[in-house]
């Protein structure tokens, strides 16, 4: 039976969504983890779930583009849990719905920021000790629009396809280290992120073109996450594993 007994996971934007998700499902296997998010309200919710499993949780507020906050926030989570094992990469936003000609540099520069910089802010904070131990998980969460690429939204594809970039570059240069970096890339999973009100029809239209015939659920991506995380994928690093019911192939 999987076990994660021990291990200390760091994941991002647990306040909600895929990371909330993601941060119950490792807590169900024994991991103890540290809950960082920008929302408090939403950290202390996921916070409650992990202790419902019978887990320990320590919760991190925060912005994940301020590097100093971040790092001391960070070093205190580990004084009380102990050094990262596995970070998730999962603070993100979405906007893919603007034209070209919306994308101003205000724009350009939060989705980017929080995507590409916010990744970079977290890995930071937990490489020296990985490299140390010589021993470490990093796992970015990317899309299927890194991927493919859709109209009305360039600023989001190329973000989630530049953590692809950067999962392949990190496995490779991480690697003489024993740390392995993988990539998730959700297809369309209904999160408070992307099933906002008024996008009834547009989720409707996305939904018709999944070969599957339906939208996946949070839990089947964080069973990918799991699967980075674990003995079992103590192999594979450089990778990108994409549950989306066979949108992309």
């Amino acid at each position: 039976m999987l076990s994660m007994t021990g291990k200390v996971i760091l994941i991002t934007g647990a306040g909600s969504g895929l990371g909330q998700s993601h941060a119950v499902l490792f807590s169900k296997y024994g991991a103890d983890i540290i809950i960082q998010d920008v929302n408090g309200d939403g950290a202390a919710e996921t916070a409650e779930m992990v202790s419902a499993n019978g887990g320990k949780s320590h919760v991190m507020i925060g912005d994940v583009r301020a590097s100093d906050e971040f790092s001391e926030g960070a070093k205190i989570a580990m004084a009380k849990l102990g050094p990262v094992d596995v970070l998730i990469n999962n603070a993100g936003i979405s906007s893919r719905g603007r034209a070209f000609e919306e994308i101003d540099d205000e724009i350009m520069a939060e989705m980017f920021d929080i995507n590409i910089k916010g990744a970079y802010v977290a890995t930071r904070s937990v490489l020296a000790g990985m490299k140390e131990r010589k021993e470490g998980r990093i796992i970015n969460t990317s899309s299927i629009f890194g991927m493919a690429g859709t109209a009305q939204g360039s600023h989001y594809c190329g973000a989630k396809a530049a953590l692809i970039g950067l999962t392949k570059a990190w496995a490779k240069e991480f690697a003489p280290w024993n740390i392995l970096v993988n990539a998730v890339a959700p297809g369309f999973i209904p999160t408070p992120m992307t099933n906002r009100p008024g996008k009834d029809a547009l989720r409707e239209a996305r939904i018709a073109t999944v070969p599957l015939g339906h939208e996946g659920e949070p839990n089947d991506i964080s069973h990918a996450v799991v699967y980075f995380a674990s003995e079992g994928g103590k192999y594979v690093t450089g990778q990108v594993l994409s549950p989306n019911g066979g949108v992309v192939i």
